[in-house]
């Protein structure tokens, strides 16, 4: 039995949006995706800033050894800025 004119053309219409939603799904996904990627990395400049900070308050007297949040804060951020260049 051949489809008439008006159900192929529903059946494309159907088709269609399984498509466009189905693009936006993907889309959704890997924007998601870079957006954690990008935390990640976030939180591996921090990793590092701390260790290096931690690493070179060993280095000072003991009464200047404190390290502040603010200080690692600010060290991530300098490296986030020097990789974005």
């Amino acid at each position: 039995m051949a489809l008439t004119e008006e159900m192929q053309a529903q059946m494309a219409a159907q088709h269609a949006a399984q498509m466009t939603a189905q693009r936006e799904t993907e889309q959704a996904r890997q924007e998601h995706e870079q957006e954690m990627e990008a935390r990640r990395a976030k939180l591996e400049l921090i990793r590092l800033a701390k260790e290096t900070l931690i690493e070179n308050a060993r280095n000072k007297p003991a009464d200047e050894a404190g390290i502040t949040a603010a200080e690692i804060t600010a060290f991530a951020q300098e490296l986030t800025n020097y990789i974005g260049e």
